[in-house]
């Protein structure tokens, strides 16, 4: 049963690693049409413009719910790496606890103004911020199930030794 989840896992992720990858692929081409259409054409492009910064809000909040993983995030350990594994401990679910009240406190009003932004759209590719900004509300129910079972293997004394460093 495990290893089929782990397998599971290991599939969801590279699915969203080729999200991710069709995304900064995107992103570039975009970039590179702007610059061509600004500067050799002499065309406005604000279209490419604003897929560019489409791609690169998803891709930054697709990449950190479900890509990145414990052991890579940026952390000012100085003091976590000083103290003892039963200190630490306590460190992950006081972090753990903390960003759980945070995320999940805010997910149903994250949700209600998202779904409120339908009535406004982009201004060249007309994309609904109701679309465009769902991924934030991925990225906070991805967050709340992250640190769920983070925390509560804080809690279990399961807790990956190598997580915060």
């Amino acid at each position: 049963m495990t290893s089929t989840l782990v397998g599971i896992g290991r599939s969801l992720r590279r699915v969203a690693e080729h999200v991710a990858a069709i995304l900064l692929a995107t992103m570039f081409i975009a970039f590179l049409i702007q610059i061509l259409f600004r500067y050799i054409f002499n065309w406005p492009a604000g279209w490419a413009y604003e897929l560019s910064i489409v791609c690169w809000l998803w891709g930054v909040l697709w990449g950190a719910a479900f890509i990145v993983r414990e052991r890579e995030e940026i952390r000012f350990d100085v003091i976590y790496s000083a103290v003892n594994a039963r200190i630490r401990r306590g460190f992950a679910l006081v972090s753990g606890l903390a960003l759980l009240a945070l995320y999940g406190g805010s997910l149903p009003a994250v949700y209600d103004y998202v779904s409120f932004m339908k009535v406004e759209h982009t201004a060249y590719l007309k994309i609904r911020f109701d679309w465009l900004y769902a991924v934030y509300v991925i990225f906070a129910a991805a967050t709340v199930l992250r640190y769920l079972w983070l925390t509560w293997r804080a809690i279990s004394g399961r807790a990956d030794e190598e997580a915060g460093r």
